[in-house]
């Protein structure tokens, strides 16, 4: 991978899930609910709060507003999340090269 894929469309899905789609037409699910622990992510443990994902233009991937973020090479699945991380990222679109 030459470049570092950027998120331009985040949406909260049931379960602690995120449908995500990247800026190479990639689209991937993103599976939190197994990785919600400790203080930093206490708070997206109710959906609601979960809901309010957003992207960070600026990062090119998914924050919070406690500014909980994740790093988009991981929720593209070019890469497994690090240990002792839980999340699970499935990719349902391949998506095209980039421009």
């Amino acid at each position: 991978m030459n470049a570092i894929p950027h998120v331009v469309s985040a949406v909260a899905l049931p379960g602690h899930r995120l449908k995500l789609t990247f800026d190479d037409g990639v689209v991937t699910e993103a599976d939190l609910s197994q990785d919600l622990r400790g203080p930093v992510t206490e708070p997206l443990k109710d959906p609601a709060y979960f809901a309010r994902v957003s992207v960070d233009p600026e990062s090119g991937t998914v924050v919070w507003p406690n500014g909980f973020d994740l790093d988009p090479v991981v929720l593209h699945g070019d890469l497994p999340a690090a240990e002792p991380s839980a999340l699970r990222v499935t990719r349902l679109e391949t998506g095209s090269a980039r421009n």
